[in-house]
């Protein structure tokens, strides 16, 4: 592990005290390393936060070989700072770095200099109800050359951004358009790796869905137009008949971290979980049968987003008479309970960083 270099900022921002949103605000450094063929990864450093320069012809903003990453720091009720399952976030990474034809990293050095970057910035973890500091890794490529191939040089980053609840609805269920139009992804595709192409593939659709007044898009799959894949932030979630089911990992959705823990933990309360595939017909059945008992989204950013209201061809499905559901509500308060120190982390998903 290459020793990590401080280039500590001269000019501190001051800090944001309420209204946090999501993503706008960023602490005062960030994480650097880079690579080329001759040295790999190479010159780790932590340094002040601040725009980078690229050439115009950096192969990153002509042909998208980028990938990123999503996880949260976590402040405790006794003022220590954690994370959450990090090595799995950078696990993923380089499985999305593989498909996009980008060297892959070490996994324990990064996230050794993670934790050493949030040791540096750990009086911007918020401490108000809901908050956290989102922490987004990304890795682009920057040879200065306008053609199709993988690039030979590479910018590993990370930055910091102190974050309130995603949805500034906080926990009142969303309301979700399915969409039949547009697709995403398709199994072979890109659609298991976080990689920018896939949300740049959904803005249309969300956008029109917006207009409707709607969150979110909920995704079908793109051969038979007919199999429930995920939401354009989040993995989905049904419970009909007490028993849960999730979309099945089939290459075409990301294999989501918070999406996993889930899974766990309804196991542990012992509830079924069924991962398959599950159709829109599926779903407009058992809620017409009145079986369809709650639907919710699972992501870093959300956590757990209970759903409200499909909307499928213009037939509204409302769902829990749009309020948050028992099992929903159990496991948003075990999952950030865990995440946040409260409850004892029976899972060892839990890192300290001080």
């Amino acid at each position: 592990m290459e020793p990590l270099k401080l280039i500590r900022s001269t000019q501190l921002k001051e800090k944001p005290a309420d209204n946090l949103g999501f993503g706008k605000y960023f602490t005062d450094h960030m994480f650097v390393m880079d690579y080329s063929t001759e040295k790999g990864w190479h010159s780790p450093r932590i340094e002040p936060f601040a725009p980078i320069e690229l050439s115009p012809a950096a192969m990153c903003l002509h042909y998208g070989q980028e990938v990123f990453e999503g996880l949260k720091a976590y402040r405790r009720d006794d003022g220590g700072v954690q994370l959450f399952r990090p090595l799995d976030n950078f696990k993923r990474m380089n499985i999305s770095c593989r498909r996009l034809v980008i060297p892959e990293f070490d996994t324990g050095s990064a996230l050794e200099y993670l934790l050493e970057l949030l040791r540096t910035e750990k009086d911007w973890v918020p401490s108000q109800p809901d908050s956290s500091l989102y922490i987004r890794p990304f890795i682009i490529s920057t040879d200065p050359y306008v053609g199709v191939r993988p690039s030979s040089s590479y910018k590993f980053m990370i930055i910091l951004s102190p974050s309130g609840p995603y949805y500034p609805s906080g926990l009142n269920p969303v309301d979700i358009y399915v969409e039949r139009q547009y697709v995403r992804s398709v199994r072979g595709g890109v659609g298991e790796a976080k990689t920018a192409g896939n949300y740049a593939a959904s803005l249309l659709a969300q956008s029109e869905a917006g207009k409707l007044n709607y969150s979110q898009v909920l995704w079908l799959d793109g051969i038979e137009r007919k199999y429930i894949e995920e939401v354009g932030a989040m993995n989905i979630f049904f419970v009909t008949d007490g028993k849960v089911i999730t979309p099945e990992l089939q290459g075409s959705i990301l294999p989501g971290i918070t999406r996993r823990s889930v899974i766990d933990i309804c196991k542990s309360f012992g509830i079924e979980v069924s991962e398959r595939r599950i159709s829109i017909d599926e779903v407009t059945a058992a809620h017409e049968e009145g079986r369809l008992e709650e639907v919710f989204g699972t992501g870093t950013a959300a956590v757990i987003s209970p759903v409200g209201s499909l909307n499928y061809g213009g037939k509204i499905m409302e769902i829990g008479g749009k309020h948050i559901g028992p099992l929903s509500q159990r496991l948003y308060d075990t999952l950030t309970g865990i995440q946040c120190g409260k409850i004892p982390d029976s899972f060892s998903w839990t890192v300290p960083v001080c």
